[in-house]
């Protein structure tokens, strides 16, 4: 199953839907088990998804480890970032910024050639395991958020199915792929799976022949 920048504008659109018309006063909120803010988490969000875009601009990613911005934070335990939101223009605004970087990456992963790589923490990865990792953010940390807003909202499965198979070759789906997802990324534990306290993806290319 391929992930191209379709199914990442999908995962941003249902990021925008769920988000949306929440009251500024509850983006001051602790984003779910995170120790950021809900305005912190979805900063970082964004702050991902145009930094994943950014290697890909890149005539050589592999050869640059990351594209030297100033990474700053905002308090001392928030997340560190090279973007954040205009808080004058408010939750709507920050929801714009990532639907705009979002864009990006999306752009990038379909207009730049396909055996490409590019340097992650994880190991070296191509657009569309950029385009998976992208996904993953958005949505999880999408239910970080809404949890703490009791906001009620669940991604296609196709979108989970494929970052799973894309990223998560060590997981069987069990139940459904969103809740597989969820136990994935260590958010939920399941009847017949504890809650994962340390986990990782694995983004090298893989083959669709």
């Amino acid at each position: 199953m391929l992930v191209r920048g379709e199914h990442l504008r999908q995962a941003v659109t249902y990021c925008i839907d769920v988000l949306e018309g929440v009251p500024a006063a509850q983006w001051q909120e602790r984003a779910g088990g995170l120790e950021w803010t809900c305005w912190e988490t979805l900063e970082h969000l964004a702050d991902d998804l145009l930094t994943y875009a950014l290697r890909f601009g890149l005539a050589q990613p592999s050869a640059v480890p990351r594209v030297p911005l100033r990474i700053s934070s905002d308090r001392p335990a928030g997340p560190a970032n090279v973007i954040f939101g205009d808080r004058e223009a408010g939750p709507e605004g920050l929801l714009t910024v990532v639907e705009a970087c979002g864009g990006l990456l999306a752009t990038a992963v379909d207009t730049t050639d396909s055996a490409t790589l590019a340097p992650h923490v994880f190991d070296a990865s191509d657009p569309e395991g950029f385009a998976a990792m992208g996904i993953v953010e958005t949505l999880v940390h999408t239910h970080d958020i809404a949890q703490s807003m009791t906001r009620v909202g669940e991604p296609l499965q196709d979108l989970s199915e494929r970052v799973l198979a894309r990223l998560f070759p060590d997981v069987p789906v069990i139940d459904t792929p969103w809740s597989t997802l969820l136990w994935a990324t260590g958010r939920i534990e399941t009847h017949d799976r504890p809650r994962r306290t340390n986990w990782r993806w694995y983004g090298e290319p893989r083959s669709h022949g």
